[in-house]
């Protein structure tokens, strides 16, 4: 559902991602980690279209981004790392925006627009969307994407600015996604959701896959059966031995 063959992105001078190779079959929720800078967003944003890749390819729901962006596009759906949103609207307009554009503007959409707001309890969509806080445009956000059903979902810290009980209907509801066949593309900062909810992880760093696999796999890179992943993935990114010497400097 998800290929990147040798995917790579330079800013001048300036190796974002370094040919990386990416596969995710049908249904998987798919872990993509990495320290801040390493390169997970610009990854996502040349896999959903909006940024061209120096040099790669790219293969969604088997077709080729290239030839196929826009049916793509329709397919798929995207939850960025910021919730950009028309500030001039109202929540009900933006949704309704969202709709006409996906063609989807029925009273099944709407029904979904009514579980999903009373799942993460939105109750403001009359308001304008300048007047909302990150959190309260993060739900709106995702209601805009998961209400359409896509096939294929990119997630790009979606969990930052929600509430715990928010946060845990999502993860939640991801999950049952991908039993019925959808496929995630999760980027996170909080380790803990990635161990509990990623079949793979994939580790990003200095635009490099470091790492690659299941968490019983990346264990045995590190030769340790127990390991969280916050100890494999500080272990794997060499940050491991910079904490330690932090912490002791700043204990003095």
């Amino acid at each position: 559902m998800i290929k990147a063959i040798n995917l790579t992105k330079k800013f001048k001078d300036f190796m974002a991602v370094d040919h990386i190779n990416i596969e995710v079959p049908k249904g998987q929720i798919f872990g993509f980690l990495g320290p801040n800078g390493a390169g997970k967003t610009t990854t996502i944003r040349m896999l959903t279209g909006t940024l061209k890749p120096t040099e790669g390819k790219i293969e969604i729901l088997g077709l080729d981004l290239k030839k196929h962006e826009i049916e793509i596009k329709r397919r798929i759906g995207v939850v960025p790392d910021e919730p950009r949103i028309y500030s001039h609207l109202k929540g009900y307009e933006y949704l309704e925006f969202v709709m006409d554009i996906y063609k989807i503007n029925n009273k099944e959409t709407h029904q979904r627009i009514e579980e999903l707001s009373k799942a993460f309890g939105v109750n403001y969509l009359e308001k304008l969307i300048s007047d909302l806080s990150h959190g309260m445009k993060q739900k709106l956000i995702l209601i805009s994407v998961l209400m359409r059903k896509p096939e294929v979902i990119f997630l790009d810290e979606p969990t930052v600015g929600l509430d715990a009980k928010s946060a845990k209907i999502l993860k939640e509801l991801l999950k049952n996604y991908s039993k019925q066949s959808t496929t995630i593309f999760l980027t996170t900062h909080i380790l803990e959701i990635a161990e509990n909810m990623c079949e793979v992880i994939a580790i990003i760093n200095n635009g490099k896959i470091i790492a690659q696999g299941t968490m019983e796999e990346l264990r045995k890179l590190s030769g340790e059966k127990n390991k969280t992943l916050e100890d494999l993935f500080l272990e794997l990114t060499a940050q491991e031995e910079d904490i330690k010497s932090i912490v002791e400097s700043l204990s003095r």
